[in-house]
């Protein structure tokens, strides 16, 4: 989404990109950049250059130039470097860019991570994403920026039209305690979510996996009990005719929904300070079969990234002179490099 965005200013961004490989390769003109840098009291920072795979290496790209933006053209002035330099209105053009894209790149971070739940950010991320893009799209001065935040916010708003009807985005936000039903704009997607963890919650119950005993079972059981104790059965029969009565009233989907009720009406725990898995760990008694569902939902990542970095690690643990590695060893390992933190 954003890299498709970004080809509305790709001619500056090509023109930094070859700015950066410049000083990549010449060791004379990154040596100068650094001497620049501390003559101008700036840190020494080295230009980032973009990877294609990544779009927000672009963003990275991007606002190192910037950091280093009077020490660059200094540079590229003394040593008279065989490359275009930026104008006057392509720097304002890389100024404006980068706080568009700083959101992107701080919701990329946020749900690529795979220490924490990010399923359910999903959401109310995203509608942070839009109403901040929005404000950008009103508020840029620069043309080429302005069609940026365009592109970018109507392909958010054709991407994220129905997502709050995704199964999974919409359970794990819904079972999230941080988040519950405030995440949600549409009414009628939130109380779809709750009716499917509803009858998640029904199925879990244990009285719906256990089959009612059989008569002649019943008829065993009363007669040991009234054999063993007799007269505690005499004067406790009332009691236990009216508990058989009212267990026997009581239902898994009746009991699934005062669990989802209850868990409903428990105030929102605070986003920054607070571990949603902590709180189902606290409340796992309380909401015995919530909990249930909820384990099959928060696990869930919101991207691919922790799956890639599995990849890569496995990359790094096969190596020439580890080549000899059999399969069994090497999914053990990467089991215990993925797991052990």
């Amino acid at each position: 989404m954003v890299k498709d965005a970004l080809r509305v200013v790709k001619p500056t961004v090509d023109k930094v990109k070859a700015i950066v490989e410049f000083f990549h390769r010449s060791t004379v003109a990154i040596e100068k950049l650094k001497s620049t840098q501390r003559q101008m009291g700036m840190p020494e920072l080295r230009p980032k250059q973009e990877c294609a795979t990544r779009w927000n290496s672009t963003f990275y790209m991007l606002k190192r130039i910037l950091e280093s933006k009077d020490a660059i053209i200094s540079t590229l002035a003394v040593i008279n470097a065989p490359v275009d330099t930026l104008s006057q209105e392509e720097w304002e053009t890389v100024k404006e860019v980068c706080p568009v894209l700083e959101p992107f790149e701080e919701v990329t971070v946020e749900i690529s991570a795979e220490s924490y739940v990010t399923a359910s950010k999903m959401l109310p991320l995203c509608k942070g994403l839009q109403r901040v893009t929005a404000h950008h799209q009103q508020s840029v001065t620069v043309d080429k920026v302005k069609e940026l935040a365009t592109a970018l916010c109507s392909s958010m708003d054709r991407k994220f039209l129905r997502m709050e009807y995704n199964t999974v985005l919409s359970e794990t936000t819904a079972l999230d305690p941080r988040f519950k039903k405030l995440a949600f704009s549409d009414n009628r997607a939130m109380d779809e979510a709750l009716q499917r963890i509803t009858a998640a919650a029904a199925r879990c119950n244990p009285s719906s996996l256990s089959a009612p005993p059989s008569e002649g079972q019943e008829e065993e059981v009363g007669v040991g009990a009234g054999s063993q104790e007799p007269q505690a059965s005499a004067v406790w029969r009332l009691f236990d005719e009216r508990a058989t009565g009212d267990t026997a009233r009581r239902n898994p989907t009746a009991d699934a929904v005062l669990e989802v009720r209850s868990y409903l009406e428990e105030p929102l725990i605070q986003r920054a300070e607070e571990d949603p898995l902590n709180w189902w760990e606290a409340k796992a008694s309380v909401y015995p079969c919530l909990v249930k569902v909820m384990v099959g939902r928060l696990c869930i990542v919101a991207t691919s990234v922790p799956s890639e970095r599995v990849f890569s690690k496995t990359g790094q643990i096969i190596t020439e002179r580890r080549n000899r590695i059999s399969p069994s060893k090497l999914r053990h390992l990467v089991f215990l490099n993925a797991n052990l933190h």
